[in-house]
């Protein structure tokens, strides 16, 4: 197998999370908080793994580099909309202004990307470590989200969230702003 070939484990992988992203959507909507847990968690570690895998055993293909980070951002998306307006019995409901800056700087990026994938370098769209430590940050507070939403609401909950939607959103902005900034500087002669 060529590391361009698209038949590789890493992409199957890829391809289970994403077909696993309705049932995760189906758990949240209907307040199956365990199950869509489990399934973020599972998606998590199945994105780990793939990566591992293309990287262990040179499994690198055009098609993994686009549908690796289209899966995450559909994964992302799908769990901020319901966690943010899907929010009866929930115990750490995503606020919806922190749900519309992830989404909005997510489709910004995207949007820019594609449409001056002939003018600009690639290397402006690789993930910054600004850029990886907010979607750190945002499967945390999602994961945190899910975990709690299944153990129900509990007072030591009630500070942690604030601070780690604010942490979120701080993320983001930053994060954001250095990707205009990255992709808007003019290129080295």
């Amino acid at each position: 197998m060529t590391p361009s070939s698209p038949l590789t484990l890493p992409n199957a992988l890829t391809l289970l999370r994403i077909l696993a992203i309705p049932f995760f959507a189906i758990a949240v909507w209907y307040g199956h908080h365990w199950q869509a847990f489990i399934l973020f968690a599972a998606a998590g570690f199945t994105d780990l793994l793939d990566g591992l895998i293309a990287r262990a055993f040179n499994q690198r293909s055009d098609l993994g580099a686009v549908l690796d980070p289209a899966a995450d951002k559909l994964l992302m998306t799908t769990a901020f909309i319901l966690m943010a307006w899907r929010t009866e019995g929930m115990a750490a409901a995503i606020p919806v202004w922190v749900a519309i800056l992830a989404i909005t700087r997510d489709l910004v990026i995207s949007f820019y990307a594609f449409a001056s994938v002939d003018r600009l370098s690639d290397s402006k769209f690789h993930p910054s470590l600004l850029g990886k430590l907010s979607t750190a940050m945002q499967l945390i507070a999602v994961s945190a989200g899910l975990l709690f939403n299944a153990l129900g609401s509990r007072p030591w909950m009630e500070p942690f969230l604030p601070e780690m939607y604010w942490a979120v959103a701080t993320l983001v902005l930053a994060s954001g702003i250095h990707y205009f900034m990255r992709a808007t500087r003019p290129a080295a002669a």
